[in-house]
């Protein structure tokens, strides 16, 4: 065992193999990254993205897109109730105030989080 998830075996005529993460993935079994907290809002994305794609093919050209800000607010929509936020709608009052829907997109396109 040379750190953590990194091991070397020795064979008899001395040269050495290094196992990580003990044979597993390595990107699971060695993972220091974003909790899955995290990992399933960027999935929901992806998935919600996918879906967006398919559903709307003869909108899209064949190049990079944003997310949709309608997209990225309805995952941190649905990921609210994990860390205890309840969100409230807004009133018609309120997103003529403000100048958005009242089911958002809240921000503009361009605005990033």
């Amino acid at each position: 065992n040379i750190k953590p998830q990194v091991d070397r075996y020795t064979f008899p005529s001395g040269r050495s193999i290094y196992i990580l993460a003990e044979g597993r993935l390595v990107n699971l079994g060695c993972a220091h990254g974003h909790p899955a907290f995290v990992m399933s809002n960027s999935f929901s994305n992806q998935t919600l993205a996918q879906i967006d794609l398919w559903a709307n093919k003869d909108r899209y050209e064949k190049t990079v897109y944003r997310l949709p800000k309608k997209l990225d607010e309805e995952v941190a929509r649905l990921h609210l109730e994990q860390i205890g936020v309840k969100l409230t709608r807004l009133s018609d009052d309120q997103a003529a105030y403000l100048g958005v829907p009242v089911d958002g997109p809240y921000k503009p396109e361009h605005y990033r989080y």
